[in-house]
């Protein structure tokens, strides 16, 4: 249940022109968070790395809870593209400044990436709610 209210916050944050539409008082909100918005990022990137591991370890759940494996997949690839693109400044920093090949893949693959954020964040709000659901029903 925990993985997708964190998904939810993690989308919300990634696109804050839907939250923005639905209450004008949020930008405040939103202003504040911004400061640690590559910290957030980080932190679920590899938090969603860590969720798609455990997920290709677990590759027997398949047989026995297959409908828990995929929501747990496909909470983790969500939750991994969104940090990277949150966390992309920070991860850059810390992990691409001294390698310029791996450097220059993350920039295209941002620039990739980019044009779908908000498409992604809302996939993010619905494979959230799903996980919060799903954690009730299967677990």
């Amino acid at each position: 249940m925990f993985y997708g209210i964190s998904l939810i916050l993690l989308s919300v944050i990634a696109v804050p022109s839907l939250l923005l539409a639905k209450k004008p008082n949020a930008k405040e909100l939103l202003e504040k968070v911004e400061p640690y918005q590559g910290w957030i990022g980080m932190f679920f990137c590899f938090s969603g790395v860590w969720g798609l591991i455990t997920s290709l370890l677990n590759l027997g759940w398949i047989a026995s809870m297959p409908m828990w494996w995929g929501t747990l997949l496909a909470g983790s690839i969500v939750q991994a593209v969104l940090g990277f693109m949150l966390g992309f400044g920070l991860i850059n920093k810390f992990f691409l400044s001294k390698n310029e090949k791996a450097k220059e893949k993350a920039m295209l693959l941002r620039e990739k990436l980019a044009p779908k954020q908000g498409k992604l964040g809302v996939v993010g709000l619905f494979v959230g709610a799903w996980m919060i659901v799903a954690s009730i029903l299967f677990l």
